[in-house]
């Protein structure tokens, strides 16, 4: 092994381990700070002299952070972030992303003896690996919000019921789920008592929480609120459709579990015998790029073979409620 590979892989596994160090501690100071931010008051602001000001998380981060502030794509990401609960920045989320290009390259370089091409493609998959986590993050965070809507509804209805207003049956509905739901009603509620509209609020919400059944909860809570009517009867409504779905989903995935392997199996299958074959016969695989025409057109035709099954399958196995 030579000592330029072996830096490039300490260099990545340090840099991975410096972040994964540091980063934590960061974002548990900047809670914090926030926490307390949100709390004080602004005597307390014009008071603090200048040289007591916060001291900078990340010279790094902040940077990025200030570069993308008013750009869209550093919007978006926040916006990723915020749905999937990660308290970290934009700038903090970039660093990761380069950390694992680096460390996927480098892996990559180690294993294939010092392919530039396997080095090339395990850096392309360390690229989209955060955006994974990321995604992955999102998902299961949204499956649990929906799976308390029903609770949800029911202690709104109930509240509702008893004499509550609005705002007190989601105060209560706050104190007495678990999250993610109670985490984000408790924002709603402070956002609400810091003086935004129910509307603002709710649009927050669902600004974080991409969810079709929010969607027709917040919907129809704001149209009451326009309009009037009994917002218990509706929510009861509300409800029951949505326990009804919940079923028949529930159904539909017993019932798609075989074509959803399937589609995991065409694509992770010929990837995983072609990256084996590569580490114990480079020179058996490495002909396909190095053939000319002939190898790069089986490649591309096996890729776009293998994205087409993928994306007929999930249409086949994707039923909407």
């Amino acid at each position: 092994m030579s000592p330029q590979i072996l830096a490039l892989a300490l260099g990545g596994v340090a840099l991975l381990t410096l972040l994964s160090g540091v980063v934590p501690w960061l974002r548990h100071r900047r809670e914090i700070e926030q926490r307390l931010e949100r709390f004080g008051t602004v005597e307390a602001e014009v008071r603090r002299p200048a040289k007591e000001a916060r001291p900078r998380a990340s010279l790094i981060g902040d940077s990025i952070n200030q570069a993308l502030a008013r750009r869209r794509f550093g919007e978006d990401i926040a916006t990723q972030l915020a749905r999937a609960d990660l308290k970290l920045t934009v700038g903090e989320y970039l660093i990761f992303v380069v950390a694992a290009i680096a460390l996927g390259g480098a892996l990559g370089f180690l294993l294939s003896s010092g392919s530039i091409v396997f080095a090339l493609l395990t850096a392309v998959v360390g690229f989209f690996v955060p955006r994974t986590l990321v995604g992955m993050a999102q998902r299961r965070r949204v499956r649990a919000f929906n799976h308390q809507l029903g609770d949800f509804l029911n202690m709104m209805v109930n509240g509702l019921r008893a004499g509550y207003s609005p705002t007190q049956a989601m105060e209560a509905v706050a104190s007495e789920l678990s999250p993610p739901l109670a985490t984000e009603v408790g924002r709603v509620v402070q956002e609400m008592q810091l003086g935004l509209t129910q509307e603002q609020a709710l649009a927050n919400m669902l600004r974080r929480v991409r969810s079709d059944d929010l969607d027709l909860i917040v919907t129809a809570m704001n149209v009451q609120r326009e309009v009037g009517g009994n917002l218990a009867e509706i929510l009861d409504t509300i409800s029951h459709t949505i326990r009804e779905r919940v079923r028949i989903k529930g159904e539909i995935s017993v019932l798609t579990a075989q074509g959803r392997i399937t589609m995991y199996v065409i694509v992770f299958l010929p990837v995983a015998i072609t990256a084996f074959l590569y580490l114990i016969n480079p020179e058996y695989i490495s002909q396909l790029f190095t053939t000319g025409f002939c190898g790069w057109s089986m490649v591309v035709c096996s890729t776009l073979s293998i994205l087409t099954g993928y994306f007929v399958i999930r249409k086949i196995v994707n039923i909407d409620v």
